[in-house]
């Protein structure tokens, strides 16, 4: 029988100060996919270990096929991993957000890439290489093409791009992922250290309708597609059984369909499921009568992709909303007593000074209880990627490999250090606020006058 390992290379640094960390859900997709067709299949998830301890342990797992993961962040243990394990494997497979966005990229180190959706395009190219297929029939994949068929990583051959994979609309026809797969034991243990809390994910829907200019769709796709509340709802009864008690909804827009959220919160009710759970929520989708049903049901938290307190720039980002509509968007769910949290990226290209003064002025006058800053990043596969792609000068990645805080990659209109300043000032406006309540504006408006014109200075 053929042995897939499926390898997670996501280290979790120190230096890395996110509280969230969740099992690679993706990953357990894809092996119960793989399970189901009759394939020995493991997940090297290597959150809790260290890069040497991982290695060794996907060295000797003995895997003909090994598929790995790899985003922005994880680019250089993606592909630390196929250089050590080309030699001891007969298929080296990459998938992804990056790899889909940019395979190209991939193919020397990669014997082929996954593009976009991998649970029935990894059954296909197993079934391919048992047999000795052409995985020119394969769509959804690039390959190198060779006189017999297809090459592996260094050996010669033309790089094949195969036509774009078919999305599967009916996602309640998907396995739910292989769970026992992963280390629940310590991502238990690791979320009720940091945040009292035993977090897992749980996908409701997937893709996206929306084209906000930064953000990369290129595994789900633009197309939205929901599953069904009851099938949701048999997912979380799994997911708690294996020892959680909180879940976070990963969806990109979960309070999109407003009538399919009623229906799981009243399913929650029903079954009688005592868990807590968080979502990301579009401000256009939420009002006071939905998130005061979210937190009837178990709905303590709320973030908003807002990114931006101008409308201009919300404009130009494509975001589809005001800031009108974020700002009733946050009221609501903070009036219903649920937690919020934001978004914001500051100095998006073509910005003024202004406009990035109206959005952390804005940001510091909203009711929220989470704030996140973060510098503009064009990642493959983006609009925005395409329209900057001739400035960018360096990886976001520092030596040791980790992602660096705020790290600029491509020549902008602001340099590093005011980017850096403008994140600085909003988060220390957001803590006056929150520490010093109804006191705040005593030390808030000062502060904000110095610090605008120390903005306005730097170049």
């Amino acid at each position: 029988m053929t042995r897939v390992l499926l390898i997670y290379p996501y280290f979790n640094h120190w230096k890395n100060r996110s509280i969230f960390r969740f099992p690679p859900l993706g990953l357990g997709y894809i092996a119960s996919s793989l399970r189901n067709n009759g394939y020995d299949v493991d997940i090297l998830d290597c959150t809790f270990m260290s890069r040497e301890n991982a290695l060794k342990k996907a060295k000797g797992a003995g895997a003909d096929v090994v598929g790995i993961y790899s985003m922005v962040s994880m680019r250089r243990d993606s592909i630390k991993f196929a250089t050590q394990l080309r030699d001891r494997c007969r298929l080296l497979v990459a998938g992804g957000p990056l790899p889909s966005g940019d395979p190209v990229s991939f193919m020397k180190d990669f014997d082929m890439v996954v593009r976009g959706e991998g649970e029935k395009t990894m059954v296909d190219i197993l079934r391919m290489y048992e047999t000795d297929g052409d995985p020119g029939s394969i769509p959804g994949i690039v390959y190198r093409k060779n006189s017999s068929g297809w090459a592996r990583c260094g050996d010669a051959g033309e790089i094949v791009f195969t036509e774009k994979g078919k999305l599967e609309n009916e996602l309640d026809r998907i396995a739910l992922p292989a769970r026992d797969l992963f280390p629940n034991e310590k991502y238990i243990e690791y979320g009720r250290k940091r945040s009292g809390f035993a977090t897992t994910t749980v996908f409701t829907t997937r893709g996206c309708p929306f084209k906000c200019e930064f953000c990369s769709n290129t595994v789900f796709g633009a197309s939205y597609r929901e599953r069904s509340p009851d099938n949701v709802l048999d997912e979380v009864e799994v997911a708690l059984s294996f020892g959680y008690d909180r879940i976070h909804f990963a969806d990109d827009v979960f309070t999109l369909n407003r009538e399919r959220v009623f229906k799981i919160c009243e399913g929650i009710r029903k079954r009688g499921v005592d868990f807590s759970w968080e979502c990301l929520g579009r401000v256009d989708s939420i009002d006071t009568d939905l998130a005061v049903k979210m937190k009837e049901a178990g709905c303590d938290r709320i973030f908003f992709g807002i990114e931006s307190g101008n409308d201009r720039i919300l404009k130009m980002m494509n975001k589809k909303i005001t800031v009108e509509a974020a700002r009733k968007a946050v009221n609501s769910a903070h009036e219903a007593g649920i937690r919020t949290g934001a978004f914001f990226i500051l100095c998006y290209p073509g910005e003024t000074d202004g406009t990035v003064l109206d959005t952390l002025r804005f940001a510091a006058s909203l009711p929220l209880d989470y704030l996140s800053f973060t510098v503009p990043y064009p990642l493959p596969g983006t609009a925005l990627f395409e329209r900057t792609k001739h400035k960018i000068k360096k990886e976001w990645v520092s030596s040791g490999g980790l992602i660096s805080d705020h790290v600029l990659i491509y020549d902008a209109e602001f340099s590093e250090t005011k980017m850096k300043f403008a994140i600085l000032k909003g988060q220390a406006q957001f803590v006056m606020r929150k520490r010093l309540g109804g006191y705040a504006f005593l030390a808030v408006k000062p502060f904000e006058w110095l610090t605008d014109g120390v903005f306005q200075l730097l170049r």
